[in-house]
């Protein structure tokens, strides 16, 4: 599977990305993507250190959140992968209808709750994201799925 731009449209079924403004003392607001809350859930906000992979990019598992949104804004990165996925009809991956995108350092992204995606890739080096999304509550918002393999694509 070939990595494309990220492109707005494609993607809003799965999220958003998260790109600044044009003007000058403009803001982009998506406060929106992260409303949708189970209850007893708090906001987290956290960093993480993610090593590099290097293209071609072998996938074989998946993560959804099924309760919350998960916001990615790239700290120190300088290219990385996004593959997402919608559910079947008995809510596992469809891994036939994946898009997936090579997103500059520059550029954030949302998963919407629900959203089957790869964990956090970056290509070139070493990178950190800051990491938001609502944690704790009566329920567990992490599940991960083996994939057959998708190989992702630089050309």
């Amino acid at each position: 599977m070939r990595l494309t731009a990220p492109d707005a449209e494609s993607f809003r079924p799965f999220g958003s990305f998260v790109t600044p403004p044009d003007a000058a003392g403009a803001r982009s607001f998506y406060s929106d993507h992260l409303t949708a809350r189970a209850p007893g859930t708090a906001p987290v906000l956290h960093v993480n250190h993610v090593p590099q992979s290097r293209l071609p990019l072998q996938v074989t598992r998946v993560e959804r959140h099924p309760h919350a949104a998960q916001c990615f804004v790239p700290l120190d990165v300088s290219r990385y992968a996004v593959l997402v996925m919608p559910s079947d009809a008995d809510g596992l991956p469809a891994a036939d209808r994946a898009r997936a995108y090579l997103v500059p350092g520059t550029t954030g992204v949302i998963y919407a709750p629900g959203v089957w995606h790869m964990g956090a890739t970056v290509l070139d080096r070493t990178g950190h994201f800051a990491v938001l999304m609502w944690r704790g509550g009566a329920e567990s918002d992490d599940e991960f799925r083996d994939i057959l393999p998708l190989s992702l694509t630089e050309t």
